[in-house]
């Protein structure tokens, strides 16, 4: 698949009804992303929240002049969360037009039009001005990307010198083995997955410098495991909202990516870079 069939089939997932209705009662339409877990009773939105509340205490204290970009932002939780906090300017860059019109229902019933704006777009060609940002945010969204060097790139390009870049991602393990995540393709929307050694590479080439990678591979089965537990607890509500066959494929590229990560070649991390003040 080309990279704007790749872009075009994961907007049409996003969009869907059935994927809308699915986060909406297994996530919660706010944070859909692998959450960080403090303990095994924790839901998976406490989680998802705690994953937000860990990349801000990893990033450098945010000020209320500070310009934040949120690629990928999905439903617009964690931006909307920054804003509120923080106030300051966050805006949202997301494919998806259905959870960008949730977003922005939820910014403008938060009263929060002055400091969160939400763009229909691809972050591989992110449409704002260069070194415009202090900080570029996103979630478990540069998996997506069949040229993940472009978005190093762009993201380098908008960040301001000495501006941060902070991700967490699906990350295969720098030594997986050829052809071990096939299921894990065959049955997403994914084609190919960064590892900490090729974001490493990819960010030294955008004139990025490491600021730390924290690997936390147990997150993602433990995330994982609990969306399929979520979705056998609802099996016939989402069978019957989202579709049975949507709900079944999802169930396959779930239990994947537990496998995956049960053997060690799948995981889920933090990572943020630097960009060079040359």
């Amino acid at each position: 698949m080309n990279d704007n069939d790749l872009i075009q089939s994961v907007k049409d997932y996003y969009d869907s009804k059935e994927a809308d209705k699915f986060y909406q009662h297994i996530l919660g339409r706010e944070n859909i992303h692998v959450g960080i877990y403090e303990s095994p009773e924790q839901t998976m939105e406490e989680a998802s929240q705690h994953t937000v509340l860990t990349m801000i205490k990893k990033m450098p204290v945010i000020k209320k002049s500070h310009k934040i970009l949120d690629i990928g932002s999905g439903y617009g939780g964690a931006a909307r969360f920054i804003a509120q906090t923080y106030g300051c300017r966050v805006d949202c860059l997301n494919l998806s037009e259905t959870q960008n019109k949730y977003n922005l229902a939820k910014v403008k019933k938060a009263e929060l039009e002055k400091t969160v704006t939400v763009t229909t777009g691809n972050f591989e060609q992110i449409p704002f001005s260069r070194e415009t940002y202090d900080f570029v945010w996103s979630q478990d969204a540069i998996m997506y990307s069949n040229i993940k060097d472009k978005v190093f790139r762009e993201v380098a390009r908008v960040l301001k010198p000495e501006g941060r870049f902070i991700f967490t991602d699906i990350l295969q393990s720098d030594d997986c083995p050829d052809g071990a995540l096939a299921d894990v393709f065959a049955h997403s929307k994914i084609e190919g997955l960064g590892s900490v050694k090729l974001y490493k590479r990819l960010a030294g080439k955008a004139d990025l410098e490491r600021v730390f990678a924290k690997r936390m591979p147990g997150e993602l089965v433990t995330h994982f495991s609990k969306i399929l537990e979520a979705i056998d607890a609802q099996y016939s509500k989402l069978a019957k909202q989202s579709g049975e066959a949507f709900v079944k494929k999802r169930m396959a590229t779930i239990q994947a990516l537990i496998d995956a990560g049960k053997k060690g070649y799948l995981g889920w991390g933090i990572l943020q870079f630097q960009k060079r003040n040359t």
